[in-house]
């Protein structure tokens, strides 16, 4: 069994397992864990109370965070309209195209954190499914990646625009920040987040949505938040 470090151990003794923390608490525990070499990412994780195998339950959708991820994002844009391509371009896509874009990623080409694409060019991208999918990077009209505002949809990413989706075993995780970023810069993008994710709840799921939350930082422990205070509040 590998020894734990005198960082790893310090950071778990802050921890208090058996109770749950209100967001303030959180994001300061959580900055004064964060003290890795990098600038760790910040982190919600939620498990809802959904089965992801029904399409009625499944929680997809996107939101926009006040303070951006701290993250320079690559976006990639589907179209072949001329003026579409030129606004794409000017909005600071990467890679812009149609086919020969196609063909490039099924070569095994991904160095991108998000893709947009025209209606009209989701019968060629339909064909990156099983690429894309995996990796959440599937264009989605319910994300608002899939429009013919391919300008616009290119400055919201890159502003801090970002999509989730529930995996298969009900979980979803959201990145809010950086450790570097002010308590109130990662305070206002959590409570964007978990507004948008309480108001996500499918009419279907009966039962409990909202399981579990917590706030991590890449190399930190968790602080727990108590779900239903959350759902009580921004519901």
């Amino acid at each position: 069994m590998a020894k734990l470090s005198k960082r790893v151990k310090s950071n778990q003794e802050k921890v208090d397992a058996n109770r749950t923390y209100a967001l303030e608490e959180c994001v300061q525990m959580v900055k004064e864990c964060a003290t890795a070499k990098f600038d760790e990412t910040v982190e919600l994780a939620f498990y809802l109370g959904v089965d992801p195998r029904h399409a009625d339950q499944m929680v997809r959708g996107s939101v926009a965070l006040p303070h951006g991820t701290g993250k320079t994002v690559s976006v990639v844009v589907f179209c072949d309209q001329e003026d579409q391509i030129n606004a794409a371009k000017e909005a600071g896509a990467e890679e812009v195209g149609g086919e020969e874009l196609v063909k490039k990623i099924q070569d095994g080409w991904t160095d991108f954190d998000a893709a947009v694409a025209t209606p009209g060019m989701m019968r060629l991208v339909g064909r990156l499914g099983k690429v894309l999918g995996p990796r959440g990077l599937m264009p989605s009209p319910k994300a608002g990646t899939v429009t013919n505002e391919v300008g616009q949809a290119v400055q919201e990413i890159k502003a801090g625009k970002i999509e989730f989706r529930v995996d298969k075993n009900a979980n979803i995780h959201v990145p809010v920040g950086k450790a570097s970023f002010t308590p109130e810069q990662i305070r206002e993008n959590a409570e964007r987040v978990i507004e948008t994710i309480v108001k996500a709840r499918p009419s279907a799921c009966k039962g409990t949505y909202l399981k579990a939350c917590a706030v991590s930082s890449t190399m930190g422990p968790g602080f727990k938040l108590d779900p239903a205070a959350l759902m009580a509040q921004y519901r």
